[in-house]
């Protein structure tokens, strides 16, 4: 039996639950902060490294010359 949700897209996956910022003290909220500019400069890095990856694939798969 064909499943109709199956040709649907799928909804955005949700990476990171932001705490309830209102309930944080200050150096709480400070320290979130630290946290998520360490989890962005990861996130660079893989971005960095992918790039790379694509474009070492690129040269490998690239087409004959005409």
């Amino acid at each position: 039996m064909i499943n109709p949700d199956e040709d649907l897209p799928k909804p955005a996956k949700k990476l990171l639950t932001p705490p309830p910022l209102d309930m944080l003290g200050i150096d709480e909220l400070n320290n979130y902060i630290a946290l998520l500019e360490a989890e962005i400069a990861l996130v660079k890095a893989a971005i960095t490294a992918k790039d790379a990856a694509r474009a070492a694939a690129a040269l490998f798969f690239k087409p004959p010359p005409t």
